[in-house]
């Protein structure tokens, strides 16, 4: 017969902190994580007495200071009378569009690749193994200058859309133009706006916001909201009947006739760039380095998204394509509606990393003279003010947020294509 062995006697003992297996554990990390703070503190404090001792305290005011410098690409206005803090925050801006807009490309491009990569075409197939092979084996930065190089030795010059037989021509209607200085494409213009507003007029973090953007954005969410609540109806009358009803035309509806109508109230047209003088005026531009950039890092991170979605395809069991070839489902349906959706489970995990790194890779738009945060406050405020301190934990933060934002969001998405086990 078996019997319980008798508790342990008596009270806490300290030893016990090292002798017993139930305090061990948590004794030694309390010990490891006061050791690392210590060392900290030591590095931090080291790093300040050694500044003070030479006349360079730390702190943040240069950021108030006049930058004189001026920016060549900029989604805000500015000029090198406001501060270095203005000037960084121009960075920021120009940070986030070429990592929004090399994203969305690279995803799309990606996509295309990787699909194509299983094509049954020979031809085909080798075409796109060679194109990410290629682009995956050679440092991002040459195919970023590679492409810099392109536009400015073979693009034509604005002086070449001159003359009664130009050597050159605009594209589209004469709406863009394509130059070795950039690309000219029409801006949008209202010819009944309704104003501006206007926030933090008079400190360095002042912008306006076009009514016009916020109405158009406030019919675009309200189509995609009817549009999303017309797709809901149509499942529950599916999961009831069997039958489902039909909706598209009713969701294409909402989702664009409430847009095009608040763009037709505030009469909405397009400023078409013309050349006048030595370079074209009006239009967006959008310079050779944001091109350069753009292209490079997208067809780069492509290679290797292409690689992810080739991947997450061959996980998903060939009964599935098999199944719904049986029931009559075409190939592209095939694809779009039953391999992909369940693909994305394996794809947007090892998808959020590249989306990283092409966010940190526009740091080499230096290389190009595109003033993003690196080259205007790790760059210019840094060699102008002497504050390399600052300006490296500055930079690190505003990659750090921007690098977390971009995790949270995909793993907002990533939760909600998962598979949820019961």
């Amino acid at each position: 017969m078996s019997s319980k062995s008798a508790p342990v006697q008596g009270g806490f003992r300290f030893s016990q902190l090292i002798y017993d297996t139930r305090y061990r554990s948590n004794t030694i990390q309390t010990v490891a994580l006061i050791a690392l703070m210590a060392l900290i503190w030591w590095l931090v404090n080291n790093t300040l007495t050694n500044l003070e001792a030479s006349g360079k305290g730390l702190g943040f005011s240069f950021l108030t200071e006049t930058s004189g410098y001026d920016i060549n690409q900029h989604l805000l206005e500015y000029d090198a009378r406001d501060s270095h803090l203005r000037a960084s925050l121009i960075g920021v801006l120009n940070t986030l569009l070429l990592a929004f807009m090399g994203c969305v490309t690279a995803t799309i491009v990606g996509v295309f690749v990787g699909v194509l990569r299983l094509s049954k075409n020979w031809l085909i197939a080798r075409i796109m193994t060679v194109y990410i092979e290629m682009f995956r084996n050679i440092p991002v930065l040459l195919w970023i200058l590679i492409v810099f190089g392109v536009m400015i030795e073979i693009m034509p010059t604005p002086r070449d859309f001159r003359g009664d037989n130009p050597a050159a021509s605009m594209m589209l209607f004469d709406s863009v133009a394509i130059t070795n200085r950039g690309i000219y494409i029409p801006e949008p213009l209202f010819s009944r706006p309704i104003g501006d507003v206007s926030f933090f007029p008079k400190s360095s973090m002042r912008f306006d916001v076009s009514l016009e953007l916020v109405a158009f954005l406030i019919a675009l969410g309200a189509g995609i909201f009817a549009s999303g609540r017309l797709k809901r109806r149509a499942d529950r009358i599916q999961n009831e009947t069997g039958d489902r009803p039909t909706t598209w035309w009713q969701r294409t509806v909402c989702v664009v006739v409430l847009p095009v109508l608040v763009l037709i109230a505030c009469g909405f047209h397009l400023g078409y760039p013309e050349l006048k003088g030595f370079n074209f005026q009006g239009g967006t531009y959008m310079r050779n380095s944001l091109i350069a950039l753009w292209l490079a890092l997208s067809l780069y991170t492509a290679a290797f998204i292409a690689e992810i979605v080739r991947a997450g395809i061959m996980a998903i069991s060939k009964g599935q394509t098999e199944a719904s070839l049986a029931l009559g489902i075409s190939p592209g349906r095939t694809m779009s509606l039953v391999v992909l959706p369940q693909a994305l489970r394996v794809i947007i995990p090892p998808l959020i990393s590249h989306y990283l790194n092409l966010t940190k890779n526009s740091s080499l738009a230096i290389a190009v003279g595109y003033m993003d945060i690196t080259g205007t406050l790790m760059g210019i405020t840094l060699n102008v003010t002497g504050r390399e301190i600052e300006t490296v934990l500055l930079v690190m933060l505003i990659y750090l947020s921007i690098s977390l934002s971009i995790s949270a969001v995909m793993n907002v998405y990533n939760n909600r294509v998962k598979l949820v086990e019961r």
